[in-house]
C-alpha cells in the first residue's frame, strides 16, 4: 500500500524561488573579477536566473545538454547553476587549475555545447579553443564596458546576454532523477572521471547537510564559501544557503589571507567553508598582522585532514570553533562532520580536540561500513581498521561514460570504495587511518601517514608537512617525512624527530626528514602524494 501523499519532484529551481519568496532582502555579497564589491538579494538573484534561462533556450540549448564553467565564486556563476539545472539543462563546472590536458579530455568528453568564462581564464581559453570540439559559444561573465578583445569565436557578452531578457519564467518541472550537474574528479591517476549529479541527490544533500546536529544554519547566519564553485558544487553551500536564508559572501578570485579577513570582518562572515592550504594562509595573515575575528564563528576544514594545530589555534587564540568535515567528489561531497557532542562539552580541551581530530560522524543519508582484504566485515568497535566503503541516495552510482572504473568502484553489494583506510567507533566516529594507497606497510604492520603529518605539523617551526613511504632492505618500507618550515624557522632534522618522539610509538618514527620550499598540491588544493612519491623514488633512506 502507497501513502496518499503528493508526488511531487525535487528540483533546483525550487530552492531560488523559495529563497526569494521567503527571505528576498537577504544580501548576496560577491567580490567580482572586475575589482568591486558587488550586492545585490535574493530577489535580484532569482530573477536574473530567469532572465539567463531565456538567454539559454535561445542559444538553442536543451535539456540534458551540458553547459560548462570556468569561473571564480560569485553572484552570476549562482545565477548559472540555478538557470542551466533549473531548464533541464547539466551544469558542467571545470577547475581552471587543472592541467590543459585533462582540461581539454574534460570538456571533450562532457561534450559541453556552451561554457561561461570568467575574464580571469579568457587567456586559457584562446590556447585551448582549437582542442575544444563541438563547442558552439563561450559566454565571457562580464558586462560590456569590460569585455576583453578576443579571438575566438561565437562570443557573447554575458551581461548583453540577459539584459533584455524577461523576468519572468515558468520554471519546467521534469522527473527529480534528472541530471542536474557535472564534476570531474582531479584525476590523480588516469583521466579525470565524471560525477553525474540529479536534482533529487542535489536537494537530498542540502538537507543531510541541514540536519548535522551542532551544524547551526539560519537566516542569522553569513556564509563564506572559500572551497570553490568549479569544485564539487562548493560542497552544496550554494544550495542549502539558500534553503535556509543564510547570508552568502562569495570572494571571488582573491583568496589571500587579507583579503579574506577582510571580507569576513566586513561583511559579518560566521561560517567560512574550505581546505587546510586556505586557512593556513589566513592563519598566516592574522598571527602576522595581529587581527582579530569580528563575528567568525565557525569554520569548516574539508578536503584533507585538518591538522590538529590548526583546529587549536581557531579555538584557543580565535575563539572559532574549527570543525572537520569529509568527504568525496562521489559523495556530493560531504559524508561526515566532526563536532563535540552536548555530553562531551565538558570534557578537557585536549580531549575534545581527539574528538574534532576525528573525521566525525555520518551525516544522515551516509552509511558506513569497514571490510578486510577479503571484503569482510569488520566490527566497528575504534581499534578494527580497513577498507572504507559507503552507500547512500547523495552518492553515486556509477562514473559518467566510464565502464572501466565503475567496474572497480563498488562491491558485491553495490557500497562505493572510497579509497579510504579507516576504522569506527562505538558512537559512530570515523577516523581516517590513510588512504589505501598511501599506508605505510613497515615489518607487516601499518603506519598511519595522516597521523604523523598532524603530529610533524604540530611542532610549532612546521608549517606543512607530507609522509610517504621509501624503500626499505629489511622493513619492505619506512617513512620519510617531508616538511615545509615556518618562515624564519631553523628547526633541523633532529629537533623534528626528537619532537614527535613525544607523539608516536617510537617504531612510528621517521627514518628521515627532508625539508622544502613547498609542497606539491592538486588543482583542489589537496596535498600530491603521488607526485611526491615520484620526486623521491630513488631516495635512499639512511638506515637502508
Amino acid at each position: 500500500m502507497r501513502g496518499l501523499m503528493m508526488d511531487r519532484p525535487l528540483l533546483i529551481s525550487q530552492i531560488i524561488e523559495y529563497a526569494a519568496s521567503n527571505f528576498p532582502d537577504q544580501e548576496v555579497v560577491s567580490r567580482t573579477v572586475e575589482g568591486e564589491l558587488h550586492r545585490y538579494t535574493y530577489r535580484d538573484a532569482a530573477r536574473r536566473s530567469r532572465q539567463l534561462a531565456h538567454a539559454l533556450q535561445k542559444l538553442g540549448v536543451q535539456k540534458t545538454d551540458r553547459v560548462a564553467t570556468v569561473a571564480w565564486n560569485t553572484y552570476r556563476h549562482l545565477e548559472i547553476y540555478y538557470a542551466t539545472s533549473g531548464i533541464g539543462a547539466i551544469c558542467h563546472t571545470i577547475n581552471p587549475r587543472l592541467p590543459a590536458d585533462q582540461f581539454t579530455y574534460i570538456v571533450n568528453h562532457a561534450e559541453d555545447q556552451y561554457l561561461f568564462v570568467d575574464l580571469t581564464f579568457v587567456p586559457l581559453l584562446e590556447k585551448l579553443q582549437d582542442h575544444l570540439k563541438g563547442l558552439k559559444g563561450v559566454v565571457i561573465m562580464t558586462d560590456r564596458a569590460h569585455m576583453p578583445e578576443t579571438g575566438m569565436s561565437n562570443v557573447h557578452c554575458y551581461e548583453d546576454l540577459i539584459a533584455d531578457e524577461p523576468t519572468e519564467f515558468q520554471w519546467p518541472e521534469f522527473d527529480e532523477h534528472t541530471a542536474s550537474s557535472l564534476c570531474y574528479t582531479s584525476g590523480t591517476t588516469g583521466n579525470p572521471k565524471g560525477v553525474l549529479y540529479s536534482h533529487r541527490s542535489t536537494v537530498l544533500h542540502s538537507f543531510f547537510v541541514l540536519s548535522v546536529p551542532g551544524l547551526t544554519m539560519d537566516e542569522e547566519s553569513a556564509m563564506l564559501p572559500v572551497v570553490p564553485m568549479f569544485h564539487v558544487n562548493a560542497w552544496g553551500v550554494p544550495y542549502f544557503g539558500p534553503m535556509v536564508g543564510a547570508k552568502l559572501v562569495f570572494p571571488g578570485p582573491r583568496l589571500d589571507g587579507e583579503s579574506l579577513e577582510e571580507l569576513m570582518n566586513s561583511e559579518g562572515v560566521t561560517d567560512a567553508w574550505g581546505v587546510p592550504t586556505v586557512w593556513l594562509g589566513l592563519l598566516k595573515h592574522m598571527r602576522d598582522a595581529g587581527k582579530r575575528f569580528k563575528s567568525l564563528k565557525h569554520v569548516l576544514i574539508g578536503g584533507s585532514a585538518a591538522p590538529r594545530a590548526m583546529l587549536k589555534e581557531f579555538k584557543e587564540t580565535y575563539n572559532v570553533e574549527g570543525l572537520q568535515g569529509w568527504g568525496m567528489t562521489e559523495m556530493s561531497p560531504i559524508g561526515t562532520v566532526s563536532l563535540v557532542r552536548p555530553g562531551d562539552q565538558g570534557r578537557s580541551a585536549e580531549e575534545q580536540l581527539d574528538i574534532k581530530c576525528k573525521q566525525g560522524r555520518a551525516v544522515f543519508g551516509v552509511e558506513m561500513k569497514i571490510v578486510d582484504a577479503d571484503g569482510n566485515r569488520l566490527p566497528h568497535d575504534g581499534d578494527a581498521f580497513g577498507e572504507l566503503l559507503v552507500r547512500g541516495p547523495a552518492i553515486l552510482s556509477g562514473y559518467y561514460e566510464n565502464p572501466e572504473a565503475n567496474a572497480k568502484a563498488f562491491d558485491d553489494e553495490g557500497w562505493f570504495r572510497t579509497g579510504d583506510v579507516a576504522k569506527i567507533d562505538p558512537e559512530g566516529y570515523m577516523e581516517i587511518v590513510d588512504r589505501t594507497k598511501d599506508v605505510i606497510k613497515s615489518g607487516g604492520e601499518w603506519i598511519s601517514s595522516i597521523d604523523l603529518e598532524n603530529a610533524a605539523v604540530g611542532h610549532p617551526e612546521i608549517a606543512e608537512a607530507a609522509v610517504i613511504a621509501a624503500a626499505h632492505p629489511k622493513w619492505d618500507e619506512r617513512p620519510l617525512l617531508v616538511c615545509v618550515r615556518v618562515e624564519g624557522a631553523s628547526v633541523d632534522k633532529d629537533g623534528v624527530l626528537e619532537y614527535l618522539s613525544e607523539h608516536v610509538a617510537k617504531w612510528w618514527l621517521p627514518d628521515d626528514v627532508v625539508f622544502v620550499e613547498e609542497l606539491p598540491h592538486s588543482a583542489t588544493g589537496k596535498l600530491q602524494k603521488a607526485r611526491l612519491r615520484e620526486d623521491f623514488k630513488d631516495y635512499t633512506l639512511p638506515t637502508a
